[in-house]
């Protein structure tokens, strides 16, 4: 596993995994293998209602609390600077923890900067290690950044290989705030793991598609979360490391980048 180091110093790793769609004893499960497998960067977020089964797969899988690297987001219920306090002791209970390593807000609310008033008060008091935003866009991003007091840790945002955000990865640099991408292969919007232009790279390096996927958002410095249930799959996103893109390749990948969400996350 590689690591980048945020703007307060502290250690992430570059590759983790998303659970927004785990749920209930599979779902713990799954987790629990991840971690078996070396995935040592655990995303989730109270929306998605994980954060019991993420606690509780942490606890069993017997890895020591302070080698795994727990991610967070606090959703439009913790609006306001009491609801978000509020919102973190829950995660920190549902999580079963004493603290948390990167707390985000999940989407530009009206009342983020209350929120993040309450986050930076934890942080100040050792429950939380880092904080960020996450889905900050245009004018959202530039507003926040200009009244928020402490710079975000890190931006956690839509990137892949047809939607990469490289121009705006360059903003957040300026700023000192580290990129990381969710939906990774798209989740299902785009056969990325069929792409001729990816397919036909990975020959050269006896890598998927979706191995070369992953290695042209890390190499470009964005911390990647693809989600997967399947052992496998784990071990394969984890066995990025080994290789490096040319240049030649991360400019054909880049030809693939058609400029905008396949989400519609930011209309």
């Amino acid at each position: 596993m590689r690591f980048i180091t945020l703007n307060n110093g502290i250690s992430m790793p570059l590759l983790g995994l998303g659970t927004w769609d785990l749920r209930g004893e599979a779902g713990k499960q799954t987790i629990i293998q991840a971690l078996q497998v070396g995935y040592r960067l655990i995303d989730t977020a109270r929306m998605y209602g994980n954060e019991v089964i993420v606690g509780q797969a942490i606890i069993e899988s017997g890895i020591p609390r302070q080698d795994i690297f727990i991610t967070t987001k606090l959703e439009s219920s913790c609006q306001g600077y009491q609801k978000a306090k509020q919102g973190i002791e829950k995660s920190l209970k549902d999580l079963q923890t004493d603290y948390i390593d990167l707390l985000l807000i999940h989407e530009p609310y009206t009342q983020s900067l209350e929120m993040y008033e309450a986050m930076k008060e934890a942080y100040h008091q050792g429950k939380v290690r880092a904080i960020g935003i996450s889905n900050f866009q245009g004018h959202h991003y530039d507003w926040f950044i200009e009244h928020c007091g402490m710079i975000p840790a890190v931006h956690q945002i839509e990137s892949h290989v047809y939607h990469s955000q490289l121009k705006f990865k360059q903003r957040m640099e300026k700023d000192g705030v580290q990129m990381e991408s969710w939906a990774s292969f798209t989740e299902g919007r785009k056969d990325i793991f069929h792409e001729p232009v990816l397919t036909n790279i990975g020959k050269k390096y006896r890598k998927s598609a979706a191995q070369i996927a992953l290695t042209y958002l890390i190499q470009n410095g964005i911390v990647v979360i693809p989600k997967t249930s399947h052992k496998e799959r784990m071990i394969e996103n984890m066995s990025v490391f080994d290789f490096e893109l040319s240049d030649d390749d991360m400019n054909l990948i880049q030809t693939l980048d058609q400029g905008q969400s396949l989400f519609h996350w930011y209309d």
